[in-house]
Order: structure tokens, then sequence, then C-alpha cells
């Protein structure tokens, strides 16, 4: 059984924060790529964001924008939820190799992910959606498992 605890002496979590920053960091990287989209479009969201630029318009209705921004929110409501069920699943002292993996299949799906959504492709965007989320779900049923109601 591996070291149970949240000290980067026990293997599990310091690959759960290791991976953890890779997907906050893509997270934020696609917060760039939203800035990016709205500047080279010219659309804003807001009309005070608008002032000073020559061409920029306050629309919601831009669809590269809206693709960025369903993207950005698809990761904040599936990396939260990542970073949550994973401490906890660390906390129920895992085998390193099997975690190591949900970690890195999360991770891979992530990135892949905001690749095929950016690129527009299925079925490319629901299977990496999907394989995020059968992870997270995993872990969710073995911290379940192993806690008591």
């Amino acid at each position: 059984m591996a070291t149970i605890g949240l000290s980067f002496d026990n293997p599990v979590f310091a690959a759960y924060a290791a991976y953890s920053s890779l997907v906050l960091l893509k997270m934020f990287a696609v917060v760039g790529v939203t800035t990016y989209t709205r500047f080279s479009r010219g659309v804003f969201s807001n009309p005070e964001d608008v002032k000073g630029i020559k061409k920029a318009v306050c629309r919601l209705d831009n669809p590269d924008v809206e693709r960025v921004r369903r993207l950005h929110r698809n990761d904040l409501e599936n990396i939260p939820a990542f970073l949550a069920v994973g401490l906890l699943y660390v906390l129920t002292g895992p085998s390193p190799g099997v975690a190591l993996w949900h970690f890195r299949v999360f991770t891979a799906a992530r990135y892949l992910h905001t690749g095929a959504y950016l690129a527009g492709v299925q079925p490319w965007r629901v299977l990496t959606f999907s394989a995020g989320l059968a992870t997270t779900l995993s872990m969710t049923v073995q911290v379940l498992m192993a806690g008591s109601l």
C-alpha cells in the first residue's frame, strides 16, 4: 500500500500535484486563447471593453468567441471536479501505478479535448471528454467506497 498523506514524499500526492498543475496551466492557456480571439475578431462582451478599439463591437454571438468561451466553461465544469476528487482519492492510499494512470488519462484527455474543441472535430471531442469524465468518475467511486456513509 502506498504512503497516505498530503506530502511530496507520497508519490501519489506528488503525481497528483504535478498533473493538477498541468491541467490548471492548460485552463489558464484557454484564457489566453479567449483574449486572443476577442482581440483578433474585435468582439467583446462588455461595452466598456470596446472603448478606444477601432472597429470593435459589443456582441455575444460571434461563433469563434463563443466556441472558445464554451471550451473555457467546459474546463471550469470538469477541472475543479478532478482537483477535488483527485485530492480525496490521494487520501484513500491508492496504488501509485493506478493513480498515476488516472492522472495521466485525465490530463491527456483534457489537452486533447481542447484541441478537438477548438478544431470542432467529432467524435474526438466527445471521446476525449468521455475519457476525462470516466477517470474522474472512477476516482469518485473509489473515494465513495473508502468513505463511510
